[in-house]
């Protein structure tokens, strides 16, 4: 017999090389996330378990038991806007950032409230910082910097500026934008829960770029006197096992139907499907944390977000997430991801 045709043998060799690409790609793990960025810093590293995925994670065991306590028939509300509310107050609707050069002077901060659970100053806090509900607000008053050059996040509670330049707050966190690391157990932060804000905030850029990459802050009117990682401190007395605890994750259930809603709100609505909601703070039902800006649309957010009921959410089993528990970084598929060498969990 004759030699095979050329064609013949280079089909076989193409099918050998498919056949093993296929072998080795089942070996390797999945494609790496894509951090978040904020001000030329990400936002915490792409493993970090703000920005992980927990659509495919299981269900938790007391999910209806959460949801008739935060409200099934309760509907979703933007915290976050255009425009003050009250109208002409000047205050600005959802929790403002501020980015800063590494130039920029540290000053005073003293605390008045929870000293001994906040990270020491001086913070390079400007004067003029926007605060969370305007210059005369009564209310949580938090105030968040990103310091662009060493990517440092400055987050500060019950803040008030002084007129020798310093700063008093109730507390106050750093957080080392490049790093995993969670804050000591036990310890507050700017947040109830102990976890960093700015991470969980619906941005107007993020939403006009077509996809949220990371869970988002909500909160809750009760809450258990316990937390589940990555939260780091609890904020109630109430102890029934129907009430859910700091740090607890939820996601709009996969069934849900976004074909309705504006291009703007599904991208939102799926960020809610993909990365999940993280509870943060005691406050009203289902009210997801936000970044003021003049481009949002009230009406549209208000309106098509509080079509989604309590109901339409399921809390999330994500302890498999956890690598260690002092640190943020989490698994993927199985697989530990160990991203560039310069992300830390220290």
């Amino acid at each position: 017999m004759g030699e095979k045709p050329a064609f013949v043998v280079a089909v076989l060799v193409a099918v050998l090389l498919a056949a093993s690409a296929v072998a080795v790609s089942a070996l390797l793990p999945p494609a790496a996330p894509i951090a978040p960025d904020i001000a030329g810093c990400p936002l915490f590293p792409a493993n970090n378990v703000w920005n992980a995925r927990v659509d495919t994670l299981p269900v938790d065991p007391n999910s209806d038991l959460y949801i008739d306590t935060i409200g099934a028939d309760d509907p979703v509300h933007p915290d976050f806007g255009s425009g003050d509310w009250p109208p002409g107050s000047g205050a600005p609707i959802g929790i403002p950032y501020v980015a800063v050069p590494g130039s920029r002077p540290p000053v005073e901060i003293v605390f008045t409230e929870y000293g001994d659970e906040s990270d020491p100053g001086p913070y390079p806090v400007p004067t003029n910082a926007p605060i969370e509900g305007g210059p005369s607000s009564d209310g949580d008053r938090h105030v968040l910097v990103v310091e662009q050059d060493g990517c440092i996040l400055y987050e500060l509670y019950h803040a008030y500026p002084q007129a020798d330049g310093s700063w008093e707050a109730g507390s106050g966190a750093v957080f080392d934008l490049w790093s995993n690391a969670l804050r000591p157990d036990g310890w507050t932060s700017a947040d109830a829960a102990g976890l960093p804000i700015l991470a969980g905030l619906v941005r107007y850029d993020e939403v006009a770029g077509g996809e949220i990459r990371h869970a988002l802050r909500f909160t809750a009117p009760q809450t258990r006197r316990e937390y589940l990682w990555p939260a780091r401190h609890y904020a109630s007395t109430l102890t029934g096992q129907e009430y859910p605890p700091m740090g607890q994750r939820f996601r709009l259930r996969a069934d849900f139907d976004l074909s309705g809603f504006s291009p703007d709100v599904q991208v939102i609505l799926q960020a809610m499907k993909h990365y999940g909601l993280i509870l943060a703070d005691n406050g009203s039902s289902w009210y997801i944390s936000g970044v003021p800006d003049e481009r949002w649309d009230n009406d549209v957010l208000v309106g098509e977000l509080g079509q989604v009921h309590g109901s339409a959410f399921e809390a999330v089993d994500g302890s498999s997430l956890m690598v260690i528990p002092d640190s943020g970084r989490v698994r993927f598929g199985g697989y530990v991801w160990y991203l560039p060498l310069i992300v830390r969990d220290w």
